[in-house]
């Protein structure tokens, strides 16, 4: 299925001058010497060649680049964004959206400007808000081309906010304990800065559409409010439909009752039958203490793991792995996304790449990766695909025939959890 791109090439990142002065520094340092023959013993230990006398060749350091992006001239998010960007602190983290009026098709942000927070008379006027919520390596960008035309035909204000880790939105640092325990990575955080955004805009509930992994985001803003949400809109959703399980019969049940019950008649008869019966119950009651050692090594063996893991993601060679992945395969898994990736442009590729040139993105990612790493393992919390049949509010599931990454049978096979769904 293909993703919603704008064809605006996004504005030349901005740079800042003391870093542009340090990168392009001359590779040549006049220095006075002690002897002239330390500098030449010097110099042509490092570089071959005659070296004049009083000037000493410094090594040059090899730039860095991922994806194309030079990773020496890093900028803050706020460096990159566009005249309509706007950032919106929650729990002290700054987040990049955009906000679309109906009025005019134009993006209005800047905070909350006269016309943000609704009348009663003027919201009865208007549709329902709309917040759009972007999947994984996406941002607002990737609703640039669809958010102009969706408020002109709701009648009603369209935002798109990028989650932590995307986007322009700032990189915030988390201390790993106690001291924060909403993690900014999380899709807890995501699902209260949505339901933030919903009070931002002035409204008392809003659409929610998602995206890929944006709709688990969605789905999971509406168990956190169901009175927030007006409606669902799930495009290629990233979440896993496990297959329907079909009830037994009771005739089975019956069957074991029946056996059991001329067990015990024939246990009363015979005094080997009643040996043998306590003898299968200690090795169901010896079977049963194994079983629960076993569960509990498998716990532990599965949290040292996860552990391990999480300890190699946030290392020196995580983040290396990081800026490789992104360098080696960023692009064309872009390309990729794509139905005709004949389709890709150097605007869409600059406006998905744009986000690697600020600061701590890698560490970002690899933040967020654990958060799901942690959260998909949790066994406190009961998976969302087994939740959705609770969900009341109209539900419409948008797949493509085509689509590579989300296969269109999982969609289906979503939809028809939602007791109000359409695909």
């Amino acid at each position: 299925m293909q993703m919603l791109l704008s064809p605006r090439s996004p504005p030349a990142a901005a740079r800042l001058g003391a870093t542009a002065s340090a990168a392009w520094a001359p590779p040549l340092a006049t220095r006075r010497s002690v002897g002239p023959s330390a500098a030449s013993a010097s110099a042509s230990a490092e570089f071959p060649g005659p070296v004049p006398d009083g000037a000493q060749m410094l090594p040059r350091r090899r730039r860095r680049s991922v994806a194309g992006i030079d990773q020496d001239e890093l900028v803050d998010p706020d460096a990159l964004a566009d005249p309509d960007s706007s950032f919106y602190e929650i729990n002290g983290v700054r987040l990049h959206h955009k906000v679309c009026s109906h009025e005019n098709g134009e993006s209005s942000s800047g905070g909350q400007s006269s016309d943000a927070t609704m009348t009663d008379a003027g919201r009865s006027q208007i549709g329902i808000p709309i917040v759009l919520l972007h999947g994984f390596g996406a941002s607002v960008f990737s609703w640039s081309r669809v958010m102009h035309p969706l408020a002109r035909i709701a009648c009603s204000k369209v935002l798109a906010f990028d989650r932590p880790a995307f986007g322009l939105t700032f990189r915030a640092s988390w201390p790993h304990d106690d001291t924060k325990p909403l993690n900014p990575y999380s899709t807890a955080f995501s699902v209260m800065a949505t339901l933030s955004f919903i009070d931002y805009i002035g409204a008392e509930k809003a659409v929610l559409v998602g995206h890929s992994a944006g709709c688990l985001v969605a789905v999971e803003a509406y168990f956190e409010a169901p009175e927030r949400v007006a409606a669902l809109v799930l495009v290629a959703p990233a979440i896993f439909a496990p297959r329907q399980g079909v009830k037994e019969s009771g005739s089975g049940e019956q069957e074991g009752r029946t056996q059991e019950g001329s067990t015990d008649e024939n246990s009363s008869q015979n005094m080997f039958t009643r040996v043998w019966g306590g003898f299968l119950e200690l090795c169901k009651h010896v079977a049963g203490l194994v079983l629960k050692m076993i569960t509990a090594v498998r716990d532990v063996v599965r949290s040292l793991y996860l552990k391990a893991l999480v300890a190699l993601l946030r290392s020196s060679l995580g983040m290396m792995l990081i800026r490789w992945i992104m360098d080696k395969f960023g692009i064309s898994g872009v390309r990729n996304a794509w139905y005709d990736p004949s389709k890709v442009t150097d605007d869409v590729i600059q406006g998905y790449t744009k986000p690697l040139r600020s600061k701590g993105w890698e560490r970002a990612l690899v933040e967020h990766t654990i958060s799901m790493i942690v959260d998909s393992s949790s066994m406190s919390k009961t998976p969302v695909s087994k939740r959705l049949s609770e969900i009341s509010c109209p539900v419409l599931v948008v797949t493509g025939d085509t689509d590579r990454i989300v296969p269109a049978w999982n969609a289906e096979r979503l939809a028809g959890r939602y007791t109000w769904s359409k695909v």
